[in-house]
């Protein structure tokens, strides 16, 4: 398909049609709520865009009994469909063989989206006019049953390059691309381990693209004991987790994403360039250039508590990183990037 334009007028954009892409495994427990969360959106101008990545339960038979509900026009099941593949590659291939869409929306399959949700998200990107551009959001944090909700963080600081290396802000289930974005995303070369939302917001900062968080949530975002990473706990046990995880995972993970984005230097932006030589150098070379690349002011996480103990896990990272990895690679659940967001 030919890339939509990206210079359809801001009243166009926020009318667009929209490519929901839903990557299914073993969800029928939580499907329906949130197929039904779809039929609800103010916005209706979408297609449901799906893929099941080698599900044994009742997925697939949902999915085609919703397509026959709605039509086969508006639910339309990806001719990748059945091999296991991983969620991030589930969901990549779904980005690229949509990328004629005018905007593309990540849709998890155990949430519930609220009714506004890709009008407000169309609404902000029409902002961007003709620069690549990626939505995202705060959601509520619900239980099993949808019930207890508490709101997830704020981020008023500015989002965007090489923050973006220390923190992941772009939940996935409230991410939507404009078609520049997603072409960016679709035509980078990832990193082993890597998550969808998470490699989509580094490339579009990296790229000099517009990282638009909306401070409204925008999901119900289901927290159950069938998440492998990100279940449901108190502030401080998140971070008492962390402290025992320890670095290894979240160290390595960067130094894969930005020996990642090394290797397509030529799409970034001259200021990417400059401080992705910085943070390499720290990560590669001794303890003067990891302190040089923390003097970056652009290299933070959210609070002072998560910088701090950044910063004791970035000046020890050599050995850190010598060390051979059990990473993120053998990890099947779609919540492998908030156990790295929350490090």
């Amino acid at each position: 398909m030919t890339p939509a334009s990206v210079n359809a007028p801001a009243s166009a954009f926020r009318n667009a049609g929209v490519a929901i892409l839903l990557s299914t495994f073993n969800g029928a427990a939580y499907l329906p709520a949130q197929l039904n969360s779809f039929l609800s959106q103010t916005h209706e101008h979408w297609v449901l865009h799906w893929r099941d990545d080698g599900s044994t339960d009742e997925t697939v038979a949902i999915m085609r009994a919703f397509a026959a509900r709605v039509g086969a026009e508006r639910c339309v099941e990806s001719p990748s469909s059945g091999p296991h593949l991983g969620a991030f590659s589930s969901f990549l291939t779904l980005l690229r063989e949509n990328l004629g869409a005018m905007a593309l929306a990540f849709a998890d399959q155990d949430d519930v989206w609220l009714p506004e949700k890709l009008h407000c998200a169309l609404e902000i990107l029409s902002q961007a006019e003709d620069v690549p551009a990626l939505y995202c959001a705060r959601q509520y944090r619900v239980d099993e049953s949808l019930r207890n909700a508490s709101l997830s963080a704020s981020h008023t600081g500015t989002p965007g390059f090489p923050a973006c290396l220390t923190q992941n802000i772009a939940n996935g289930n409230t991410l939507v691309l404009n078609a520049a974005a997603a072409a960016l995303v679709a035509t980078a070369n990832e990193p082993n381990g890597t998550v969808h939302d998470w490699w989509s917001y580094i490339v579009v900062s990296a790229c000099g693209g517009r990282i638009l968080f909306d401070e409204r949530p925008q999901v119900l975002y289901r927290l159950h004991k069938s998440n492998l990473i990100g279940r449901a706990q108190p502030l401080h046990q998140r971070a008492l987790a962390a402290l025992r995880r320890g670095p290894v995972v979240f160290m390595t993970m960067m130094q894969r994403h930005a020996d990642a984005l090394a290797k397509q230097e030529a799409k970034l932006t001259p200021m990417a360039r400059q401080d992705l030589a910085v943070l390499r150098a720290g990560l590669h070379g001794g303890l003067a250039q990891r302190l040089s690349a923390l003097r970056c002011p652009r290299l933070r996480r959210r609070t002072r508590l998560e910088n701090l103990l950044f910063a004791v896990w970035f000046l020890t990272c050599r050995r850190f990183l010598a060390a051979p990895q059990p990473l993120l690679d053998s990890v099947p659940a779609k919540r492998a990037a908030p156990a790295l967001q929350e490090s």
